[in-house]
């Protein structure tokens, strides 16, 4: 079976974003103490942020379900506690 590529537009892989002065300023300096330019440091800071922000992302989920089943479980033992 043959694989089917993606059609690969031009521009289709380039991301504009809004940021502040400040995280530009220290983007540019981390950039400049490592020799790096300012793209590579963003590529490598969204490669390294992308699993993090998973990672947090998941974490929250599973909490936000364990608060809602322990909600549950107490509001029964309070409804069996007022029969």
């Amino acid at each position: 079976m043959e694989k089917k590529q993606a059609a690969k537009l031009r521009g289709e892989h380039c991301l504009t974003i809004f940021v502040s002065y400040e995280f530009k300023a220290r983007i540019k300096e981390l950039a400049q103490r490592y020799d790096r330019t300012l793209s590579d440091m963003v590529r490598t800071v969204l490669k390294i942020g992308i699993p993090v922000m998973e990672g947090i992302s998941e974490a929250e989920e599973k909490m936000i379900k364990e608060y809602v089943r322990l909600f549950r479980k107490f509001r029964q033992i309070k409804n069996l506690k007022d029969v």
